[in-house]
């Protein structure tokens, strides 16, 4: 009876941990960029009432005899899976389609960048510029981009590095190849024509489902994520970027409903099983009066 009631204060937990996970897809439905967990359960160790024995002379094998002790959970995976893109037009939302993250970081303008194990990753491409050019996300981090090449194309060489814009750019436009281009007005002798500013450098990992949640979508890079694989936008498997829409949450409504009443019925039946072995264990008190 009390091993029974340890076993189902597990289940409780393992429950309200499942719903939690639940919850949280729920709230961040509409979250931009915002990817899917799953939590998923295992058993714990059984006790051995009995050990298995072999065949003799006279006699067949018998089966172990164990009882359970329990559940607990095992994982809580992160699900990488695409989702759907809406339209904006606003050129500065960028989807990405295809694998890999866009590759921000905190720093100082004019200065070095942080090293490479601080960088994080988003596919949130709600982007935005500063008041001094420079291309950043929501939460003020600097988006990064290799240089233009001298003969065209990106310097992958250089390294990526933050992205400036002259503030007499205009007509902004970000091209499938990450390229990020305007009009230049600054009166030289580029004047009036358009100018690649840089190419979005975008990072791949072996194991998405290994990166760690920083919260703000943001992500970064853990033992289990494999070493990152930087480089410019539709090249080596990169993903391209579509201008003018944003990925949206890949949270499924549906799914995510059924998780929870699965979830509630079983928190229930858990705590069903915890009155049930409330009302032995007080027969056995009762049984002497």
């Amino acid at each position: 009876m009390i091993r029974g009631m340890y076993s189902s204060i597990s289940g409780l937990k393992a429950h309200q941990t499942l719903l939690d996970v639940t919850a949280n897809n729920l709230a961040n439905v509409n979250t931009v960029g915002y990817k899917a967990a799953r939590a998923t359960f295992s058993d714990n160790l059984s006790q051995s009432i009995r050990g298995a024995s072999g065949a003799t002379q006279d006699t067949a094998g018998t089966n172990g005899l164990q009882v359970g002790l329990g559940v607990k959970v095992a994982s809580v995976d992160n699900l990488m899976s695409g989702s759907s893109t809406q339209m904006t037009g606003n050129p500065l939302d960028l989807a990405l389609q295809g694998e890999g993250f866009f590759t921000v970081s905190k720093g100082t303008p004019g200065q070095p960048l942080p090293a490479a194990e601080s960088f994080q990753y988003t596919r949130a491409g709600a982007m935005t510029t500063t008041a001094d050019g420079y291309l950043t996300t929501r939460e003020g981090l600097y988006v990064l981009a290799y240089p233009p090449a001298a003969a065209g194309g990106p310097n992958v060489g250089a390294g990526p590095g933050m992205l400036k814009l002259p503030n007499k750019a205009s007509d902004i436009a970000v091209g499938a190849d990450g390229a990020v281009s305007y009009v230049d007005h600054s009166g030289g002798a580029a004047d009036g024509t358009r100018v690649v500013g840089g190419y979005l450098a975008i990072s791949r990992f072996p194991n998405q489902a290994g990166l760690n949640r920083d919260g703000g979508t943001l992500w970064s890079a853990t033992a289990n994520s494999g070493a990152v694989t930087t480089g410019p936008a539709a090249a080596d498997g990169n993903a391209g970027v579509m201008s003018g829409a944003l990925e949206m949450s890949n949270v499924d409504l549906a799914s995510e409903f059924t998780t929870m009443i699965s979830a509630q019925r079983g928190f229930q039946a858990n705590s069903r099983v915890i009155t049930a072995s409330d009302e032995m264990l007080q027969d056995v008190v009762n049984m002497k009066r």
